[in-house]
């Protein structure tokens, strides 16, 4: 009969060390859960290396990432040649800048004086409208003077007199005149009279008064021309 003893084998699990199967606990919670202080990386639990992801999924400190990009890098020192390629590049772009200042200074420039070139021209379009239409009445006026109806000195004769100052201070001037060359730009020939004193088309007499304002015409005068035979 076998005798059975007690004595542990070396295979025994009683033999191993009672500290090598316990677990390692390892607390890698940010929040301290006694003081509810966020903890520093170092107390939240290792690391797994720069840049890699630990074996719970989070990712590995990148605190020296900063003083990485920060760092002033190492001077690069240039050739010559590559230094006067860059010169004259930086040039280029400075040549190139100033002509697109230039040229939008002259188109600027260019619109100011379109823009009062056309004001000017709008307003001496707007004078000549209200002066073509006091027209009329100054023609009645001739006609009164021309028949002996307006004394001098009276106020017909003074209303006249301030009415062709004030065309005269718009600059407007009266075109036909008897013995003029005929102009077909500032006159109407309503009546052809031959005749032999005369070398070209000239006015014989003035039917009615044409006015203009610069180079624009109010109105062209109305004549008899006399031409060659």
């Amino acid at each position: 009969m076998a005798k059975h003893t007690n004595e542990p084998t070396p295979d025994s699990p009683d033999d191993k060390d009672p500290s090598a199967e316990q677990p390692v606990i390892r607390d890698k919670r940010r929040i301290d859960p006694d003081t509810g202080d966020v903890r520093a990386p170092s107390e939240a639990g290792p690391s797994t290396g720069s840049g890699a992801a630990s074996e719970d999924g989070d990712t590995a400190d990148i605190d020296g990432i900063d003083e990485l990009f920060s760092a002033e890098g190492p001077d690069v020192e240039l050739s010559a040649e590559d230094q006067q390629i860059l010169d004259q590049a930086e040039q280029d772009l400075v040549a190139e800048m100033r002509n697109d200042m230039l040229r939008a200074q002259a188109e600027l420039v260019n619109f100011r004086n379109r823009v009062e070139r056309d004001r000017a021209a709008n307003r001496e379009a707007v004078v000549a409208e209200v002066l073509r239409s006091f027209l009329p009445a100054l023609d009645d006026l001739a006609r009164a003077e021309a028949h002996g109806d307006v004394p001098e000195g009276s106020g017909i004769a003074l209303v006249a007199q301030r009415i062709r100052g004030s065309f005269e201070k718009y600059g407007v001037r009266t075109v036909g005149g008897k013995g003029e060359p005929f102009d077909p730009h500032y006159h109407e020939a309503l009546v052809q009279l031959p005749s032999p004193d005369v070398q070209g088309p000239t006015i014989a007499d003035v039917i009615e008064i044409g006015y203009a304002i610069g180079e624009r015409l109010l109105r062209p005068a109305k004549v008899a021309v006399s031409v060659p035979e």
